[in-house]
């Protein structure tokens, strides 16, 4: 059947320069040695498509200024992470039953907190497991369990959306929100950072209100990107899969091209009140805050330029497209600067800087 010519995704607002680690090309070579010798695949098409997430390049843009050493072992998770997430979420006989999911999730989870145990032979836990002892060996106690931490939100968040999935649900704009914020593995992915830069933010800073919207800010703007330039690969099931412009379009009744539009006005507001608030929550921080601040800009920026070229999203045949900055604009769709109405994220625009 076909599915119809892809939507257009409309400019974003992302008045952000693009960065990426001068080392990147080192960085990717390392990843991949790393990942035949933990042969995260199962055939000569799968490592071609492993190897196609250009997970190194998509890290070298969120850290770019971190050691060379410590970017290279966050690059190894984010190409595990989308192994996992195509094998074991998106396809699969864990991917229909949340029960299945969970009951596997749990030793996944396992597996990074303790990778030193025996854990079996199932290559994704023990690449899991080389990739927690490599952050025990660059990064802060504090560190490991903020990332830790952020692993099991994340994997919490795929069986919530498995489970909807199993009922045929199609969750509301602020539920959707909600699970969303972990289930696109954003928390795990930011939590990263501090180890990239080898630079551990303060607890009294980290956990204080206006870094925690800052985060989530971050957070749901890659992810709702990532549904957009992701949207006409799951067209197929568009009547089914959960993202932004599916929940729109199916609670609000308008057409997929107007539920796109509607979108991406969502993500600029949210983008122009973390600019906002990003430049209140410098004044006084330490010098890790003010790079995690950073970081988390190059973060939005960095996830828009990669997916421009990401096979991921482009097809395995992709040779060039357009550059990212041909996709960002200086200015919002929507210049409101009041809060979204989303129960769940309404916070972000209450006074978080004392």
């Amino acid at each position: 059947m076909s599915i119809g010519p892809p939507l257009e995704v409309p400019p974003v607002y992302c008045p952000v320069e693009p960065a990426i680690h001068p080392r990147v090309d080192e960085i990717e070579r390392r990843a991949v040695e790393w990942i035949d010798r933990v042969h995260l695949y199962q055939d000569g098409t799968d490592r071609r498509r492993v190897i196609g997430t250009n997970s190194a390049e998509f890290y070298a843009r969120f850290a770019p200024c971190g050691p060379e050493l410590n970017v290279q072992m966050a690059a190894h998770w984010v190409y595990w992470g989308f192994v996992f997430d195509d094998s074991r979420c998106d396809t699969g006989p864990n991917a229909a039953r949340p029960e299945r999911f969970l009951a596997m999730a749990g030793p996944i989870q396992r597996a990074l907190e303790a990778p030193s145990a025996p854990i079996g032979d199932d290559p994704l836990l023990l690449a899991l497991q080389d990739i927690g002892r490599s952050f025990q060996e660059c990064a802060t106690p504090v560190q490991v369990r903020r990332f830790c931490e952020a692993h099991r939100a994340w994997l919490f968040a795929v069986a919530w959306q498995i489970a909807n999935q199993r009922r045929g649900h199609m969750p509301d704009l602020g539920t959707y929100t909600a699970m969303r914020l972990h289930s696109a593995g954003g928390a795990p992915t930011l939590a990263m950072l501090e180890i990239a830069n080898a630079a551990e933010v303060p607890a009294r800073e980290h956990d204080s209100p206006a870094v925690r919207a800052l985060t989530e800010m971050a957070i749901i703007i890659a992810s709702w990107d990532n549904d957009l330039y992701s949207y006409h690969r799951e067209r197929h099931t568009q009547d089914r899969a959960q993202n932004l412009v599916n929940v729109l379009a199916h609670h609000e009744g308008i057409t997929h091209e107007e539920a796109m539009v509607r979108a991406v006005g969502m993500r600029d507001r949210v983008m122009r009140r973390f600019l906002r608030l990003r430049e209140a929550a410098r004044s006084g921080a330490s010098e890790e805050l003010r790079l995690y601040l950073t970081c988390l800009g190059h973060a939005i920026r960095g996830n828009l330029d990669w997916a421009t070229r990401a096979p991921r999203y482009h097809g395995m045949e992709l040779e060039d497209t357009t550059p990212g900055a041909q996709r960002c604009v200086d200015r919002p769709s929507d210049e409101s600067a009041g809060p979204l109405p989303i129960a769940a994220i309404a916070w972000w625009w209450d006074r978080l800087i004392p």
